[in-house]
């Protein structure tokens, strides 16, 4: 289970991407965030595995303290938790293989990684990644060769490696167009029910209701709403998106009355 408790961020720069944020995970939940550009969704997910550190608050991962972890400690911890990134993150110019190989950093031989020497099990574990996002035929592509979307699922492939027992996709679809937004979902779906827990930030309500098990809504790094996606209704709808309500509504689906 994964525990976040009064959750508070401050950049240098003065601004509060998260203020006293609290709330829990599941083992197997496919739990999506939600809320407008800037209401400190993307600082959530990469303070849960501490790419950026929070000012206040714990976040717990099977009672172990992660904001209290020892660089060591936090190594052990990464394990567990994958990351997908709404940008990639892939080094293009190399190839599928290697990037998807990197994954599995936590876990290998620093000084022989570093000279792309890995095990065969290692290069067998990567192969099975690929084939189960679909595209072990591009693994010796370079990653710059491929689309948008079988970009995102070298991403999750990549994820897979670690083993993890949580993946944390801060908006996986968010420039990709809609068919390809449902097939990279549809991938994480599959993992979850394969007893993967995902805590996923996206957009449009539509790909909301389409896949969460639960919602939290997050705005002006206010957690607003935590519930079921079914209770998000009219006026829920437009106290989580505020004047640009009219606008994602637009953009995303009609909000149930």
């Amino acid at each position: 289970m994964l525990r976040v408790q009064n959750l508070t961020k401050v950049y240098p720069n003065g601004t509060q991407a998260l203020k006293n944020v609290s709330f829990e995970v599941k083992d197997g939940e496919f739990l999506v965030v939600i809320g407008l550009s800037g209401s400190g969704k993307s600082t959530l997910l990469r303070c849960i595995n501490r790419l950026i550190d929070p000012t206040e608050g714990k976040i717990y991962w099977d009672d172990q303290d992660v904001t209290a972890a020892s660089p060591a400690e936090l190594l052990r911890i990464r394990r567990n938790i994958g990351m997908v990134f709404q940008q990639f993150n892939l080094v293009k110019r190399s190839s599928v293989m290697t990037n998807v190989l990197s994954g599995r950093l936590g876990y290998a031989n620093p000084w022989l990684s570093l000279l792309g020497i890995w095990s065969p099990a290692d290069r067998e574990r990567a192969l099975k990644a690929l084939g189960r996002v679909g595209i072990a035929d591009k693994a010796n592509s370079r990653a710059d060769a491929l689309s948008g979307g079988q970009q995102q699922r070298v991403g999750i492939a990549r994820a897979l490696m670690q083993e993890p027992r949580i993946v944390l996709a801060d908006e996986p679809v968010a420039s990709l167009d809609p068919v390809l937004s449902h097939s990279i979902l549809q991938y994480l779906e599959q993992l979850n029910k394969e007893g993967i827990t995902v805590l996923c930030s996206l957009h449009f309500l539509d790909l909301v209701h389409r896949y969460a098990t639960r919602v939290i809504a997050l705005k002006d790094g206010l957690l607003v709403f935590e519930g079921l996606p079914d209770e998000i209704n009219r006026a829920k709808f437009k106290e989580i998106y505020g004047e640009e309500a009219q606008e994602v509504r637009a953009a995303s689906f009609e909000a149930p009355v």
